[in-house]
């Protein structure tokens, strides 16, 4: 498991707008994940709540996540549905994301993501995505010229 944890890690480290908004991997198990982003003002809308794109980045990320738990690690998100149910002002959110089914090129994956504050946890989203493999070859890493 420490492996895969590390794998993990590596590939949200990779991801550069994940380094920018500063998401951290806090649990990794054989079929779910949790993914946690601290809310700061600059992630924040108009009205002060946590900016709707930076909830669904979170469910994407997670989703994807949880589907190369399943798939392995070249995979990408097909789609997916976000529902948001409540604003988040302050705290943390954290989003939890489990496979829901796999086959051999697909999975469904579903996310919840929450904001914690001061010990609460209220529910601010739901989400359902297909995350899909990757092909061999199908990167913009191997289809770079070769000097």
């Amino acid at each position: 498991m420490t492996d895969l944890v590390d794998r993990a890690r590596g590939a949200l480290h990779a991801q550069p707008f994940s380094v920018l908004l500063g998401t951290e991997l806090t649990h990794v198990g054989t079929d779910e994940l949790t993914l946690r982003l601290p809310v700061r003002d600059d992630l924040k809308q108009q009205h002060g709540y946590v900016h709707g794109g930076v909830i669904s980045y979170l469910a994407d990320n997670a989703l994807t996540f949880a589907g190369a738990l399943a798939l392995g690690p070249r995979v990408v998100t097909g789609e997916y549905k976000i529902n948001y149910l409540r604003p988040a002002l302050k705290g943390t959110l954290m989003a939890r994301a489990r496979v829901v089914h796999a086959g051999r090129h697909q999975a469904t994956c579903q996310c919840s993501v929450y904001v914690m504050e001061n010990g609460d946890e209220k529910l601010v989203a739901l989400a359902q995505g297909t995350v899909n493999r990757l092909a061999e070859g199908s990167g913009p890493e191997e289809k770079s010229p070769k000097n």
